[in-house]
């Protein structure tokens, strides 16, 4: 085996093989950073580096495996972290002019859980700015280009992770996600992005304690990739008001599941989603490959009456909690999501934040009782096949006007209104060889049910025609200019900047 064919080995390979001393975490470190200096510079997904910090968190991992040390679940694996997540002494910039210089002086919290599971940071993952879009685009770094078409978008606000997880660059990763942001990257990258319950994955920083559309979560290429990383960051922290007692071993190994035992409810746009036509079709073809896979499959959807509104109320009351101030002061530093986001929640008033809480309550309690007859929901991924990174946000779909910079991303917020658990599978590619995928819902509070079936699901589809994880072309990537080159990358480079 070459060191760079480590790259593409899944995690629960590798830690194997590093239980085992059949490799080092200093070689799978090595591996790493070749696919980095190969692939990097073409999609710009990992843009913050200590590798002189990472080589001694390899070498301590490969002196605790021959000392026959208790190894953690991650122990050896090199992980990517998104750039809104603070890594202690290596840079953390949010996306954002304000923190370009900013080195955190300790880890956050899931971040700290990671280390103590043995995993090795090797570096941060490009976002938005403060994570605000689906567009991986900020003024410090500049764009981060879709694995399989660098000129298209990786989306996000996780796209850094999910695109070096596609292309091997690290073999797990970390994300977030509001409005999707763990899963549209998953979805336009070919890989599994997974959100859990929240409260799951604590965090600290929750600026607004008890609303749960944040949360964090964990990426990878497979789904039992994907747990073995949660078992690892499931837990209870008083810091987070909706963290609460866990089992981490509840995740991983997964339990068996039988896919043809499974009530399936499939629905292209839960009655409100904008799902271009494209989409439809796409999705139309995937199910009709995958249905006999399970026990009975009908098209059927929640009732999601008032899901826009609420969710363009709900989110805008968390950028009001975190930008305000600087939107106050230091307006001039702040980039266009970031503005337009909070002058959109400047309008609206308290009996709008009173009707959006009681809205997503309805639609809570009506997405629960729909799980009485069905076991699983799969839609879309995405409103949307990726377009050009050097379009923010799509205005428009199939010639019909959008309600805003975000109401593509519809398919994904109606979940997080739910509160339920949701993750991306991917399921081959369109007729431009852009990935697509599969977005699978569970039950209320149901982690640990809905990776066994995903896991199920995922065995099974790779099966099939058309419907398995599609790879990147890494010569290509190889060969290709660095995206930035690319006419467009310097769009956001003036903001921030001294007037």
């Amino acid at each position: 085996m070459t060191d760079t064919a480590l790259c593409d080995l899944t995690a629960i390979e590798l830690r194997r093989l590093i239980g085992r001393k059949a490799i080092s975490p200093v070689d799978l470190l090595d591996a790493c950073l070749k696919r980095i200096e190969a692939v990097n510079p073409a999609i710009n997904a990992i843009v913050a580096m200590d590798e002189k910090a990472a080589r001694e968190a390899a070498q301590a991992a490969e002196k605790a495996v021959m000392a026959g040390a208790t190894l953690g679940p991650l122990h050896g694996l090199p992980l990517g972290v998104k750039d809104l997540d603070e890594t202690k002494g290596l840079r953390t910039t949010y996306g954002s002019r304000q923190f370009e210089t900013f080195v955190p002086e300790a880890d956050c919290g899931m971040v700290a859980n990671l280390r103590a599971a043995g995993a090795v940071v090797l570096g941060k993952t490009n976002v938005p700015e403060f994570g605000l879009g689906a567009n991986s685009v900020n003024p410090v770094y500049g764009p981060t280009g879709n694995p399989f078409r660098p000129t298209h978008n990786a989306a996000g606000s996780s796209g850094g992770s999910a695109a070096a997880l596609a292309t091997g660059m690290v073999p797990i990763a970390t994300g977030s996600d509001t409005g999707g942001s763990l899963r549209n990257p998953a979805a336009y990258c070919g890989i599994v992005g997974y959100r859990p319950t929240p409260g799951l994955v604590p965090s600290e920083k929750r600026g607004l304690g008890w609303t749960p559309l944040s949360v964090l979560g964990p990426m990878a290429r497979t789904v039992p990739d994907l747990a073995l990383m949660l078992s690892a960051m499931a837990a209870d922290d008083p810091r987070d008001p909706l963290s609460g007692p866990v089992d981490p071993t509840s995740f991983h190994p997964l339990r068996e599941i039988d896919p043809g035992t499974l009530r399936v409810a499939v629905t292209e746009d839960f009655g409100f989603c904008p799902t271009s036509q494209e989409v439809r079709g796409l999705f139309r073809d995937r199910i009709g490959r995958i249905r006999h896979v399970f026990g009975t499959v009908a098209e059927a959807s929640p009732d999601m009456t008032g899901a826009d509104d609420a969710f363009a109320v709900l989110r805008a009351e968390g950028v009001l909690a975190r930008h305000l101030p600087a939107y106050r002061s230091r307006r001039h530093v702040l980039g266009p999501n970031v503005i337009a986001n909070v002058e959109e929640g400047l309008r609206y008033t308290l009996e709008d934040h009173a009707r959006a809480h009681a809205a997503q309550t309805a639609i809570a309690r009506r997405f629960h009782a729909f799980f009485k007859d069905f076991d699983l929901i799969i839609t879309p991924g995405m409103t949307v096949q990726p377009r050009p990174w050097t379009e923010l946000a799509p205005m428009e779909i199939d010639g019909v006007k959008l309600r805003s910079y975000y109401h593509w991303l519809a398919l994904p917020y109606a979940v997080t209104l739910a509160g339920h658990p949701a993750i991306i599978l991917p399921c081959g590619v369109d007729a431009n060889g852009l990935p697509f995928g599969l977005q699978i819902v569970g039950p209320r509070r149901g982690d640990a049910f809905l990776l066994a079936a995903a896991a199920a699901i995922e065995r099974a589809t790779a099966r099939i025609e058309r419907c398995g994880r599609p790879i990147p072309d890494l010569e290509a990537l190889a060969k290709a200019p660095p995206i930035h080159t690319l006419p467009g990358a310097d769009m956001l480079a003036h903001v921030g900047r001294a007037a």
